[in-house]
């Protein structure tokens, strides 16, 4: 089993950058994909990135060119540098585990707010 615990949110106006953590309890190696999830206000969830055991990634057309994610294997942590932020990618952040045998695991979600 993981447990993920998300840190990194916070309040930061349009342009400006933060770093999110996902760090798990478990070998994030269990993990075939690891991935960054939003949930706007009165929205849906959303997929934001996700990057296999093997580094490939995929980004919503959304965040391309603004948002990154990468893993550290060692330190079974996931990030994501998000630079050129706007307003409309305030919302709470979800990391996300997927095995192919235990589904889905969920972090509790970080607050991100883009405002001036």
């Amino acid at each position: 089993q993981v447990q993920l615990v998300e840190s990194g949110g916070g309040l930061v106006q349009p342009g400006g950058s933060l770093r999110l953590s996902c760090a798990a309890s478990g070998s994030i190696f269990s993990c075939n994909v690891m991935g960054w999830y939003r949930q706007a206000p009165g929205k849906q969830r959303e997929l934001v990135a996700t990057i296999t055991r093997g580094g490939t990634t995929n980004y919503a057309d959304s965040v391309k060119g603004r948002l990154t994610i990468s893993r550290d294997n060692a330190k079974n942590t996931v990030y994501l540098q998000m630079n050129s932020l706007k307003p409309e990618d305030t919302a709470v952040y979800y990391c996300n585990c997927y095995n192919t045998f235990a589904g889905d695991y969920w972090g509790q979600g970080t607050q991100v707010t883009v405002s001036s």
